[in-house]
């Protein structure tokens, strides 16, 4: 049974008549149809009633229509407001500007603006590096999406995508300090965005690209990383393949077992599938298997684009063939970045013993951690309600951190290997186990930890504008 959350939560607003046993009504009503009570508030009283605001964690939109119908239909209780917190927690943006600079007088004014803005224009004409010390471009990062390939949504297009790319800014602001700024584009190919990122590149530091749809993603983080002199990252394909190899580390610890002898199955052959196999195998992983809808990726198959054309020469050692629960079949580790409920319990029972299992398609993943209780070793999604939730936020922020402070003019693979190490690093080994093989999202000093070794990697491998 799904678990209720915070992402389908309500506020529900009652006037309860002020007698015993009249709120317990309401409450036990809610937990009837499996809501879940986690706050409650008076906002007014006095005389016969008493006003109060119910938070209630549902576990979707139709369960949530439930809850609000069982509410209702109590005799002698008024609702009086329904609220998605979802959606208030978007009204309006869920970003700002502010300044750095306080102007309380003429003096200001006159060195933030004219005429003293002048002298620093003309240091920067004349020494352009200068336009990383004296301008925000040091510290803003570009969140680039042309709303294609959006979280589990799909081809949305630029407007659809932006609360997504309002909310990979504040985790940016919030959990390492930079300011990014969402530029979602209405484009019809990777010509566009690439012209238009070039374009804009004066502005900022860095540019993260988000939820581009594969192959155009890969094109266009090439040609990007090729032409620009400020870091790029893909955040769905390297972000991913990160945090899935800082997670793989630590439960490899746990169950015994080292990461040159997984055999490892992984579906979806999309961006963040390719970016995943390219990466383990760079870390000394030997045996992967890429499954898509068409079955084992191998030699000799028909119909292959470039990057799968990739996979079926660099992976699957052995050409195994067949669908995803044939070849699953003995496996050690199964990584899922593709569709819901591709697995049971059943296809679980079939892998090795000790075996891992990362299920990261969101909102559903491709098995439930309920169907894996008891058969696996170590379990791990892509949500915040399990335990283990491998999520690219534990990456981007420290990395961006750390190649900005290094003044770092690409992000490479050692930078990305010393992420995964320090997020690994992360998890100390008393509290290791199958619960616990990445840290949380709100552990702190996380980011600070990447940054760190980012730079680090950075410095050693000359890439960096100053040490």
């Amino acid at each position: 049974m799904p678990t209720p959350s915070a992402a389908f939560s309500l506020r529900i607003r009652a006037k309860i008549p002020n007698q015993p046993g009249e709120f317990a009504s309401l409450a036990t009503a809610i937990g009837a149809v499996g809501g879940s009570l986690v706050g409650i508030d008076i906002v007014g009283s006095g005389g016969p009633t008493v006003t109060r605001d119910l938070v209630v964690f549902c576990d979707s939109v139709e369960h949530a229509s439930q809850v609000e119908a069982a509410a209702r239909a109590l005799e002698g209780i008024e609702v009086m407001e329904v609220e998605d917190r979802t959606f208030a927690a978007h009204v309006g943006g869920k970003l700002s500007i502010d300044a750095k600079t306080a102007l309380r007088d003429r003096d200001a004014l006159a060195m933030t603006y004219t005429p003293g803005v002048a002298r620093v224009c003309t240091a920067i004409s004349e020494h352009p590096e200068l336009v990383h010390r004296y301008t925000m471009k040091s510290n803003t990062v570009a969140v680039v999406t042309d709303g294609t390939a959006v979280l589990g949504l799909g081809d949305i297009g630029p407007r659809a995508a932006l609360p997504v790319m309002e909310g990979k800014a504040v985790l940016f602001k919030t959990l390492a300090g930079i300011d990014a700024v969402p530029v979602c584009l209405d484009v019809s190919s990777p010509d566009e965005i690439v012209e238009t990122v070039r374009r804009l590149e004066p502005m900022f530091g860095g540019v993260n690209l988000e939820d581009i749809a594969a192959p155009h993603c890969f094109e266009v983080e090439r040609r990007l990383t090729e032409t620009l002199s400020i870091p790029v990252f893909h955040d769905d394909q390297h972000g991913t393949a990160v945090v899935v190899l800082a997670a793989l580390k630590n439960a490899c610890r746990v169950v015994g077992k080292d990461l040159a002898d997984l055999r490892i199955v992984l579906s979806g052959a999309g961006a963040a599938g390719m970016a995943i196999t390219k990466f383990l195998l760079s870390a000394g992983v030997s045996d992967i298997v890429a499954v898509d809808r068409m079955g084992a990726i191998h030699r000799g198959m028909e119909g292959l684009n470039p990057s799968m054309a990739w996979l079926a020469d660099h992976s699957n050692p052995s050409g195994r063939s067949g669908s995803l629960r044939e070849v699953l079949v003995g496996s050690d580790v199964f990584i899922g970045v593709s569709g819901p409920r591709l697995l049971d319990r059943g296809d679980l029972k079939t892998m090795a013993s000790d075996s891992i299992v990362f299920a990261l398609a969101n909102p559903v993943p491709e098995v439930l951690p309920e169907d894996a209780e008891g058969v696996v070793g170590v379990m791990a999604t892509g949500r915040s309600d399990y335990p283990n939730q491998i999520n690219n936020v534990l990456c981007f922020p420290g990395i961006f951190r750390g190649a900005l402070d290094c003044g770092a003019t690409a992000i490479t693979e050692g930078m990305k290997l010393a992420a995964a190490e320090a997020i690994a690093a992360a998890v100390a080994a008393d509290v290791l186990g199958p619960q616990e093989i990445v840290p949380s999202v709100f552990s702190p000093g996380v980011a600070q930890r990447v940054a760190e070794a980012v730079a680090d990697a950075a410095r050693k491998e000359g890439i960096t504008r100053w040490s």
